[in-house]
């Protein structure tokens, strides 16, 4: 049976890479000076601060590159007003802490939704379903994302919330997935249970 309920839920959630073993920072990195607003805890990475606001955003990043993939992932929220994101197929802003590129957004009124970070800086498609803007809820959150080719879905909680097709042949399909705590008040973003299945390239 417990076979079977692993089959159902996806090969990826059993045959994927994990990218965060639960107790250290191994196989990421954050932008020297920024160490003091990442930590693991309670295996989980934590970006931001409940007690001081958040200067500006911050990203860990992979230290692989990836471009066609399927990542899973459990993401929680706290604090006022908080905001955050996993980055895919981006790069960093050079001599710069922000990043270019894909980020499945995090966040009340966020959450679900795919906004291209310091490109075209917008929210790129439209929630697929009315279920899909109610897919979150308060505490940990089970986050899908998966890139194929020049598709882009993101579901939250099993409901499937975006599905996008990227049209501009310069937009690049492969890069670092990256972990993002937003400026702003008070908040921290945490991330556990982090795993990803590569795909073959699309043709």
């Amino acid at each position: 049976m417990k076979l079977l309920m692993m089959f159902l839920l996806g090969a990826s959630l059993s045959f994927g890479e994990s990218l965060f073993d639960g107790k250290s920072m191994k196989g990421w990195s954050v932008q020297k000076g920024e160490e003091g607003l990442w930590r693991v805890e309670g295996g989980a990475i934590i970006g931001g601060s409940l007690t001081k606001k958040v200067p500006h955003n911050t990203f860990m990043t992979s230290e692989k590159r990836y471009g066609d993939f399927e990542l899973t992932l459990q993401v929680k929220v706290e604090g006022k007003n908080p905001n955050a994101g996993v980055q895919i197929r981006s790069e960093r802003k050079k001599d710069h802490h922000e990043m270019i590129g894909y980020q499945a957004d995090v966040g009340p009124g966020w959450w679900g939704k795919l906004y291209d970070e310091s490109r075209r800086n917008r929210v790129m498609g439209d929630w697929v379903s009315k279920e899909a803007a109610k897919a979150s809820k308060e505490g940990w959150n089970d986050y899908k994302i998966r890139c194929e080719g020049k598709r882009i879905q993101i579901w939250i909680n099993g409901i499937l919330t975006c599905d996008y097709t990227e049209k501009d042949e310069k937009i690049p399909l492969t890069g670092l997935i990256a972990l993002q705590a937003h400026s702003g008040p008070p908040f921290e973003a945490s991330y556990r249970k982090i795993e990803i299945k590569e795909l073959k390239a699309a043709k």
